[in-house]
């Protein structure tokens, strides 16, 4: 269980509240560019052990259940974490809030039908917009950190909001798809 992958899974996890601490001091009215800036080489490293937790687990042969299991999980909570902190120190705002919402009901959504289908042993595997989705999402949250850290570049701000619509639009594709795949297997 202790395999390197799962670890690099777990450290994902466990890393969350250092991210929301950096953040933090924003949420109370400052802004804390250094903050901004630690949370941001935080937030890459977090992605970059995202990705080399899936791609040694199969290299190695040590793709386990746990690992399958936790790194969706890790990565929903960092995505949760980062959405809440960035709308807490109103880096999403106004109409904005809406995108996020969209990412964070279909996030629980889909994990609540997961759960409900991995019952009924029915397997519903990733699609390639589902890994494009992910990509939009994960660069939007990365953008709007980075954008508290450098405030003199307005357009850092505007690509991580465009990009977080754009998220929020493959959301509300994918998540139809996953729940017309569902609706076929409820009574």
């Amino acid at each position: 269980m202790l395999t390197l992958p799962n670890l690099l899974t777990l450290s994902r996890i466990l890393t969350v509240p250092l991210l929301v601490a950096l953040l933090w001091p924003a949420e109370v009215g400052a802004r804390w560019t250094t903050g901004y800036a630690l949370a941001f080489a935080l937030y890459c490293l977090m992605g970059i052990t995202d990705y080399f937790d899936g791609y040694l687990a199969r290299a190695q042969g040590t793709v386990s259940k746990l690992g399958v299991f936790l790194d969706p999980i890790a990565d929903k909570i960092m995505v949760g974490a980062v959405i809440l902190m960035l709308a807490a120190t109103r880096d999403i705002a106004g109409i904005h809030i809406a995108a996020a919402m969209i990412i964070l009901l279909r996030e629980i959504a889909v994990s609540g039908l997961r759960e409900f289908l991995a019952g009924l042993q029915v397997s519903v595997p990733v699609s390639r917009l589902a890994k494009w989705k992910t990509a939009f999402q994960l660069i939007a949250l990365g953008a709007l950190i980075f954008a508290g850290a450098v405030p003199a570049f307005p357009l850092v701000q505007l690509l991580g909001i465009a990009t977080l619509w754009a998220a929020a639009i493959l959301t509300l594709i994918t998540g139809w798809d996953y729940l017309r795949v569902g609706i076929k297997h409820m009574d």
